[in-house]
């Protein structure tokens, strides 16, 4: 760093890991980015782009550009000794990939920055990059430089939340972490081409405490991503990918009994086609996904499908302090554009820490643990992200929605606490209650047992904890109706399931300052799946107003229009 400015080079910095790298950083005036890659028309084109007032340089978009840039040419593959001693960076990202395909020395670039004594760090998603990076340890602390590999989403994202979810156990048993991309959201080629090279190959990872093979994009798992404060994700299947996490676990938990890495694209039938195509691959009829790399791409792009939203999660099992079996729950879900920014946040981190004056240890090391959850939760902040964790006792029984929402019950206001505490109870007050005039919906009322239309209606509300669920017992004025809330399981995790009647609605728990919203997010009708745009909606929620339990429940569809729309507030006896 001279003359007050530091210089970074980011390799790729046009692409869509570093140009997004670029764009958090252009607004700081101590920076000299330059951006690098094969073709210096495409660099030059990215920082003309950059400078443009619709280009959305600086942090976040904003036309606050701060930083130098200039746009290089840069050959991996050329003399890199010349590059660097030409370029002067203080600090190296390398952003590019796929790292997998790196052949002979996938260490030239690294190797280099040290013997130049330039620090180094960059994006790689290969185990064997990642977990191979000790290597030059030796030569990085003798040229006092630091060289972190897998700044990313896997490992140092992911290992971040482990270690934050870690003091709860006495022993962790089993470790899992996955990655939701949008559907809307243009993957890279390289991203692709990564994921393709193993697909059907055997993918090294623990099971029964053993080192076990295996298959990439064909063994799977399926987990619902659920922060407590946002309405989850769909559940999905994630099939088994190949990640640093992997090769890294065992030696940070004794006793590890299995790990899991994996992505669920959506839409899912474009993913069980992937699968079908792997399988291929595995018993020999096609060589190899990566020819199909650029189809794969095209095929992810053409159809996207779903809402525009991304997540990820990490989840690890064991055993607690006092000896009983927990599962920890990181979920993260992103909206919109703002879920492919998660993978650089690492690399953002270290830069303005090192504008900081706060140097890493010197050495050659994968980033896992490097930054805490803090650091990124802090970093989410500029972002729509949203991300928590649940802990969950198999042996510890709890009220059917302080288990659903994990950490967000604490932010609870007292009284809508109170109405979901659990056990037998009993609640009265006062409630308006309108009613649909159509024939469909009037049907459905009937058969559900609505109470008719009224204001000023006196209503009770009995409570009654049987088993693993809640029945409900509704008493307007004199009609009575039922229905029963448990917590979903299986692809319904995280999800409180309500049922009237022949009627079964899967409601997001969604807490929102004061109150606490319910969003559906599926129905079916006796047990057959419904289509979501038909489900039963309308604005439903809870909330303490004046020291009382407030409620408003919409119920109506776009086939049915309002059934019954009933709002007023009730008080434990």
């Amino acid at each position: 760093m001279s003359g007050g400015t530091f210089s970074l080079l980011i390799i790729g910095g046009y692409g869509a890991f570093g140009g997004r790298l670029a764009r958090l950083l252009g607004e700081e005036h101590r920076l000299r980015l330059l951006i690098a890659g094969r073709s210096l028309e495409k660099a030059d084109d990215f920082v003309f782009d950059m400078r443009s007032p619709k280009g959305g340089a600086g942090r976040l978009g904003g036309n606050d550009l701060g930083a130098w840039l200039q746009a290089v040419a840069f050959d991996r593959d050329g003399d890199l000794q010349e590059q660097l001693t030409r370029l002067r960076p203080d600090l190296v990202v390398d952003a590019s990939g796929p790292f997998q395909s790196f052949t002979g020395d996938g260490y030239k670039l690294v190797r280099a920055c040290i013997d130049l004594g330039i620090d180094y760090a960059d994006l790689a998603d290969s185990t064997g990059f990642v977990a191979g990076i000790g290597g030059l340890d030796a030569e990085a602390k003798a040229k006092d430089i630091f060289v972190l590999s897998g700044l990313s989403s896997l490992p140092a994202l992911s290992f971040a939340a482990l270690e934050a979810m870690a003091p709860h156990f006495s022993r962790v048993e089993s470790v899992a972490a996955g990655i939701a991309p949008s559907s809307h959201v243009r993957i890279g080629l390289n991203v692709v081409r990564a994921i393709a090279s193993y697909a059907g190959r055997p993918v090294a990872l623990l099971r029964q405490g053993q080192p076990a093979k295996g298959r990439g994009l064909i063994d799977e798992m399926r987990v619902t991503i659920a922060p407590p404060d946002v309405a989850p994700l769909a559940s999905r299947t994630f099939l088994l990918v190949d990640a640093p996490d992997l090769a890294l676990l065992p030696d940070r938990f004794a006793g590890l009994q299995s790990t899991f890495t994996g992505v669920g694209t959506e839409p899912q039938a474009l993913q069980r086609l992937l699968r079908f195509a792997a399988r291929l691959v595995e018993i020999g009829l096609l060589p190899s996904l990566t020819p199909f790399a650029r189809a794969l791409q095209a095929a992810s792009h053409r159809f996207a499908a779903g809402a525009h939203r991304g997540g990820m999660f990490v989840r690890l099992g064991g055993l607690d302090h006092q000896g009983r079996r927990l599962t920890a729950d990181w979920s993260l879900i992103a909206e919109g554009d703002d879920g492919p920014f998660i993978p650089v946040l690492g690399v953002e981190l270290l830069v303005r820490r090192l504008l900081e004056g706060r140097r890493p240890e010197s050495g050659a090391r994968p980033a896992a643990g490097e930054l805490s959850l803090s650091d990124f939760e802090a970093a989410f902040s500029q972002f729509s992200i949203a991300s928590g964790i649940r802990l969950e006792h198999e042996e510890e029984p709890q009220p059917l929605y302080r288990r659903i929402l994990g950490d967000a019950w604490e932010k609870l206001p007292p009284t809508l606490a109170a109405i979901h505490a659990g056990g037998t109870r009993l609640a009265s007050g006062r409630a308006r209650i309108e009613r649909g005039g159509g024939l469909l919906s009037r049907l459905i009322a009937g058969v559900i047992g609505f109470p008719p239309a009224g204001e000023d209606v006196p209503v009770a509300v009995r409570f009654v904890a049987e088993g693993d669920r809640e029945i409900w017992t509704r008493t307007f004025g004199g009609k009575t109706f039922r229905s029963w809330q448990a917590a979903g399981k299986g692809r319904d995790r995280h999800l409180l399931v309500e049922v009237f009647g022949p009627f079964r609605v899967l409601l997001a728990l969604v807490p929102e300052g004061e109150k606490l919203r319910l969003v559906v997010r599926g129905w079916r009708f006796c047990g057959i799946p419904l289509p979501l745009f038909l489900a039963p909606g309308g604005d439903t929620y809870e909330e303490e107003r004046e020291g009382r339990f407030h409620f408003h429940v919409e119920i109506g569809g776009r086939l049915t229009g309002l059934v019954v729309r009933y709002s007023g507030w009730l008080v434990l006896e």
